[in-house]
């Protein structure tokens, strides 16, 4: 008969294993939302190390063995958060076929990134815009991609000044900036019809 040991070895060695790469996304993910909650809820200047690591609930060593320090964190955080909320638009984009439904459907994709991840939303349309030069710069960067996003989306026969691009997604991203202040990001998909009727009137077809 095997003996207790031997047999709590087999199951043991029988469990599927966590990977050590998925462990450490999770918690590198962990310190990404704590960031993002607490800028939210009291600032970039005011969020210190001990808030962050307490509110991922891991060691400060975790945070410092995968970044240099809080403003890397904010780096990181913010391209991680850009690059899922415009990977969801751009999705959304791709899925159909004429023009003017690819700026309602991105629209859509955009307005319930910031309803269903208020905290994300927030550190890329408020906290990085001004939190340091290099955190503004990535917004700054952001609105591009979403600029750039939304001239393929629109023929080459819509015609529009070429400030066009620019003055949409600026304004769009102002509104939910206020949404955001104002803790309203439950309500940002509410934005959606007159959203799509403020960018759609801006390319009249050419007669």
């Amino acid at each position: 008969m095997a003996s207790t040991s031997s047999k709590t070895a087999r199951a043991a060695s029988s469990r599927p294993l966590i990977s050590p790469r998925f462990l450490a996304e999770h918690r590198r993910q962990r310190l990404f939302l704590a960031l993002a909650e607490l800028t939210a809820e009291q600032g970039y200047e005011a969020t210190s190390i001990s808030d962050i690591v307490r509110r991922a609930a891991v060691a400060r060593k975790t945070l410092y063995d995968n970044f240099g320090g809080k403003e890397e964190l904010l780096l990181a955080a913010t391209r991680d958060s850009i690059a899922a909320v415009l990977d969801r638009v751009e999705a959304a984009c791709a899925a159909e076929d004429e023009w003017p439904a690819r700026i309602e459907a991105g629209l859509d994709a955009l307005l319930a990134e910031v309803a269903e991840a208020p905290a994300r939303a927030h550190l890329v349309l408020v906290t990085a815009q001004a939190a340091t030069p290099a955190s503004a710069r990535l917004y700054e960067d952001a609105l591009v991609r979403v600029r750039a996003l939304l001239h393929e989306a629109v023929p080459a026969d819509a015609v529009a000044p070429t400030t066009t691009e620019e003055s949409l997604v600026g304004g769009i991203a102002w509104i939910l900036h206020r949404q955001l202040r104002a803790g309203e990001a439950e309500r940002a998909p509410q934005l959606h019809g007159d959203l799509c009727e403020f960018v759609l009137a801006a390319y009249p077809a050419e007669s």
